[in-house]
């Protein structure tokens, strides 16, 4: 929709867990800070190389593969909720364990630029998803893993998730590879 401008959620919809994420989303078109975004995160891994991308910073971490996979699984969990809250579902949605997800990826078995390939194509389908809502839709409310939340705040929880995960790259990977 042209002009669809789609503001901050209030904190009463969504878990206060989520707050980390909705609180580093940049004030400013949520729509255009989703299609910038996933430029920034390739910004900081498509420089490494597939054995660089094996990285841990610590034992029983992921490796910065299964962070990026991780992203993209994210994502799309979240952006299926918001189609099934958006659409009028009315059955509360399951959660899911993101360690067995990582664990199941088969992300250390390819190569970084599928991976981040694979993101930016959930990203270009998320975009599309929330550019064709309005208002309404966006307001509309859902249950997922005993949460509720409304289409608009999952937007946000998705773009802050991100900004998460890149800011530990930063903070946590990155430098070890350096200092390797």
């Amino acid at each position: 929709m042209a002009g669809l401008t789609i503001a901050r959620p209030a904190p009463t919809e969504y878990p206060p867990y989520y707050a980390r994420y909705v609180n580093v989303v940049p004030d400013a078109d949520l729509l255009d800070v989703l299609r910038r975004q996933v430029d920034e995160t390739a910004a900081l891994v498509t420089p490494l190389s597939d054995r660089d991308a094996e990285y841990r910073y610590a034992d029983g971490k992921w490796s910065i593969k299964e962070v990026i996979g991780h992203v993209a699984d994210v994502e799309r969990i979240f952006v299926c909720r918001a189609l099934c809250f958006a659409r009028g579902e009315p059955a509360a949605l399951p959660g899911f364990d993101e360690n067995e997800y990582a664990r199941h990826s088969n992300a250390g078995a390819r190569t970084m630029r599928s991976l981040m390939d694979e993101l930016r194509s959930v990203r270009a389908a998320t975009v599309a998803f929330f550019a064709g809502l309005d208002q309404e839709l966006l307001m509309r409310r859902g249950t997922a893993n005993g949460n509720e939340f409304t289409v608009r705040a999952i937007g946000h929880i998705v773009t802050g998730h991100e900004r998460h995960h890149a800011a530990i790259l930063r903070e946590r990977y990155l430098p070890g590879l350096k200092q390797r």
